[in-house]
């Protein structure tokens, strides 16, 4: 290989839901984010549980291969990657054969459905230039580095407590059909496995990992629509409560659940610590609340008190968009194009309209010249 020459990774993608397409953006995307990316990186094969879909999904975003049948991928000579995102009790044997066919492995959550199978997992040998991983995609929202570095700098010293939620509302309608997530037969678990995984995680990586826990689980709806919309007995943690105590000392709770209403995605974490704390909630992703113990007090308050931390798109290496851009600045972009590229496929008009431009222009220019006459009000002239 010529020394200018980059190595492309073809990935062969096993499962096509919400992860699935999830990660098949985050590919597809890569060098819109990244200058002078070292690798080149193409999802190649797709596999699904019906062929039709499969050849849909592969049409749609320029795959080559399309199976019901993931050993077509795991045993293709032109895959690098196999990339699992397939329902919870199927990636034990899906990572063994991965594994053995020398293919480095990028993992959903939970790696596995137990303990066991996981520990087998963990100790297969890999083979040199063999990379296998978990997808615990948290650990790079940018306010989550943040603390991680305020953490590792030692800014709120010994952490002393600790405190993680994962809240969704998915579990709230019993006449909504369940998923598979809420299925212990696929997920293997319930929320503990689902939300519960990602919060555990987290806070290993930010405070340091569990040594003791306990755990509480709930159900509060025990028969519910079941995946065909039959009535069916709910197998699986709606709600899970957890305390724990880390490895340095630190003590605190975990709650994960699909039972709360008014939230949606809320991912949140609260850290204690001797000399600070912090705070960051997903909701308000492009803010890291950090308090630091050791500022200067006085009757008044001095200057302690809870800091906003303007974290928004402050990643290192990414060149695009700028660092910033808060978070969710790309989907204001990606849901205009959408609208503005519908319009022209109907015929149909759009807004915001060239007219709408001239208005802006109208009320730009008007207030220019009310400032050349000391801010006196003018009218602004009526658009076509």
């Amino acid at each position: 290989m010529e020394q200018n020459e980059k190595k492309t990774l073809r990935i062969g993608l096993l499962g096509f839901g919400s992860m699935g397409k999830t990660h098949t953006w985050a590919v597809q995307n890569l060098p819109f984010f990244y200058e002078s990316l070292p690798f080149s990186a193409k999802v190649v094969g797709v596999c699904t549980t019906s062929q039709e879909k499969s050849e849909h999904v592969a049409a749609q975003f320029g795959m080559e291969i399309a199976t019901t049948d993931e050993d077509v991928l795991i045993n293709s000579p032109d895959i690098d990657v196999i990339d699992i995102c397939t329902p919870n009790v199927y990636h034990y044997n899906t990572l063994k054969k991965a594994i053995a066919a020398g293919k480095s492995v990028l993992c959903e959550k939970p790696l596995c459905i137990s303990a066991a199978e996981a520990e087998e997992i963990a100790a297969i040998p890999l083979e040199e230039g063999q990379v296998c991983g978990m997808v615990f995609n948290n650990r790079w929202i940018a306010p989550v580095m943040r603390a991680k570095q305020l953490i590792d700098e030692g800014k709120i010293g010994r952490i002393l407590s600790f405190e993680g939620k994962y809240l969704h509302n998915s579990a709230t309608d019993v006449n909504k059909p369940a998923g598979w997530k809420q299925d212990s037969t696929v997920c293997g678990g319930g929320v503990l496995f689902d939300l519960g995984s990602h919060v555990i995680d987290l806070l290993g990586f930010l405070c340091g990992p569990l040594v003791e826990v306990g755990g509480m689980s709930q159900i509060a709806y025990p028969t519910r629509k079941g995946r065909n919309g039959e009535e069916w007995e709910t197998n699986a943690d709606e709600s899970f409560y957890l305390t724990g105590k880390t490895k340095d000392g630190a003590h605190g709770t975990i709650t994960v659940g699909k039972l709360q209403v008014g939230t949606n995605d809320d991912l949140s974490f609260e850290i204690y610590g001797e000399n600070g704390a912090l705070r960051f909630s997903l909701m308000e992703p492009n803010w890291l609340y950090y308090y630091d113990n050791t500022a200067a007090d006085a009757p008044m308050g001095g200057t302690r008190g809870f800091t906003k931390i303007e974290c928004v798109g402050r990643y290192p290496d990414l060149t695009f968009p700028s660092p910033k851009a808060p978070a969710g600045w790309l989907y204001g972009h990606l849901a205009s194009m959408h609208a503005f590229l519908g319009a022209v496929a109907e015929g149909k008009p759009f807004a915001p309209s060239l007219n709408d431009g001239l208005y802006v222009q109208e009320v730009m220019e008007t207030a220019y010249a009310s400032d050349q006459i000391g801010g006196l009000r003018m009218e602004v002239p009526p658009c076509l």
